[in-house]
């Protein structure tokens, strides 16, 4: 069984340089040997990073809150879509709330995983025992396509920053762009400059290209927006929801990132060396919200809420509170939505987009 290195540079060997957007995609994404195909375990403290799922059950909780309020005006045949859920753990979790708290809503609700991995749909298939009624998988958001009608709601939480991103350098000198690529040097990864592809060298407006310093970096996703583009087609009445961490229009550049967004993720150590190790660190970048939200309103979905996950969870538990919801919160759950909205945890960088299509 070929691991990601050795396929990475079997593929340069043959084709010369590549795109960091491939070397990311075949790092993480490498069928059986791929980060997220060969690690169950990189969430949480036994892992590479934490998220906010792996805080406890409160974040699907509240999300379960949530989506029921805005699922009881649809009728019955309704869909919660996730896409990216890893090995199910908020899944469980938005089920297990909508059980025990909505039970009209449970039971006429279908549950449907977005996940094209064999491995990755045995994991969620094991923590969803109990659920086997209410939960359905498909490969690709296509597949919904075959419903006449997809009312619901379809969301990711951390899905958008693993998306494979193509990354750009700044030439003060020639005054252009080019695109940082990923060759062999005695057999070990570095990076190269490679040609831009055409439509690709509109990476910002002029008069900040005026100002931007030598070799400042940004990354681009197609594939994401891709991505949210169809959701969105999909989605015949109801709700697109991203959780993730990113920026909004206007934070693009800053002289906070001249190196950009890109991190490796090594048993809880933020490093800036991207090309080691491929398949066992996690690479993840900023998503380009601002793009997103333009992707989706382009395909007629209207923009209801970007906000901060602090704002978007605050709101969710007085709404709660107000109906009596959540009321006796002990103290794990406190220290539970403490984590999720300090800004020196992962209230900080986190960002919620909500789109919709049909009535409000």
């Amino acid at each position: 069984m070929k691991m990601p290195a050795d396929l990475i540079r079997e593929e340069i060997r043959k084709s010369g340089a590549i795109s960091f957007a491939r070397f990311m995609e075949l790092a993480l994404y490498c069928p059986e040997t791929g980060y997220y195909e060969s690690k169950k375990d990189i969430v949480g403290r036994g892992g590479d990073f934490v998220t906010s799922v792996s805080t406890g059950s409160l974040f699907g909780e509240m999300l379960a809150f949530q989506f029921a309020d805005w699922l009881k005006p649809l009728g019955d045949n309704v869909i919660i879509a996730e896409a990216g859920a890893h090995d199910g753990r908020l899944a469980r979790d938005i089920l297990g709330w909508l059980q025990a708290n909505s039970p009209g809503i449970f039971e006429k609700l279908t549950y449907v995983l977005v996940e094209p991995s064999s491995r990755r749909r045995d994991w969620q298939r094991e923590t969803l025992a109990g659920f086997e009624n209410q939960v359905q998988w498909i490969a690709q958001l296509s597949e919904l396509k075959k419903r006449q009608f997809v009312s619901g709601i379809i969301f990711s939480n951390e899905l958008l920053d693993a998306f494979a991103v193509h990354r750009y350098g700044w030439s003060a000198a020639k005054r252009e762009w080019f695109e940082w690529g990923v060759a062999l040097n005695a057999e070990q990864f570095c990076w190269t400059q490679i040609p831009l592809k055409s439509g690709a060298s509109k990476l910002c407006p002029l008069e900040l290209e005026k100002v931007l310093p030598d070799g400042y970096v940004i990354e681009t996703c197609p594939s994401a927006e891709a991505w949210w583009r169809e959701a969105a087609s999909v989605l015949t009445h109801g709700k697109l929801v991203a959780i993730d961490y990113g920026h909004a229009a206007g934070e693009e550049f800053s002289p906070a990132r001249i190196r950009g967004t890109l991190r490796a993720y090594y048993r809880h150590q933020v490093s800036d060396d991207l090309l080691a190790h491929p398949g066992e660190q996690d690479l993840t970048a900023h998503v380009n919200f601002a793009a997103i939200q333009a992707a989706g309103e382009a395909a007629g979905l209207r923009t209801e809420q970007f906000c901060t996950q602090p704002q978007f969870l605050t709101r969710i538990l007085q709404k709660a509170v107000a109906e009596q919801k959540f009321t006796r919160m002990d103290a794990k759950q406190v220290r539970q939505f403490q984590t999720l909205t300090h800004p020196e945890h992962l209230g900080r960088a986190f960002r919620v987009l909500v789109q919709a299509r049909g009535a409000s």
